[in-house]
């Protein structure tokens, strides 16, 4: 499970795909069609930010030219 959460497409798929999800939540038609009202719409929205930040934050954290950059910083 470790290996499959680490590869690189399925980073970019959670990254992706939850922030297409959190952005789309906060309109009203989906969220209304989703049945998510009030404070619960907010709390959906704020974890699949959250997963997606994190997904995102792991990609950038994994990308070559910023490791080569941190490597001649040092």
């Amino acid at each position: 499970m470790k290996s499959l959460l680490s590869s690189t497409p399925t980073l970019w798929f959670l990254f992706l795909f939850n922030l297409g999800l959190c952005v789309a939540i906060g309109f009203d038609p989906v969220a209304l069609s989703l049945g998510m009202h009030g404070i619960g719409r907010v709390l959906v929205s704020g974890m699949l930010a959250l997963v997606s930040l994190g997904a995102g934050a792991t990609l950038l954290r994994s990308h070559p030219a910023l490791q080569s950059a941190a490597e001649k910083s040092s």
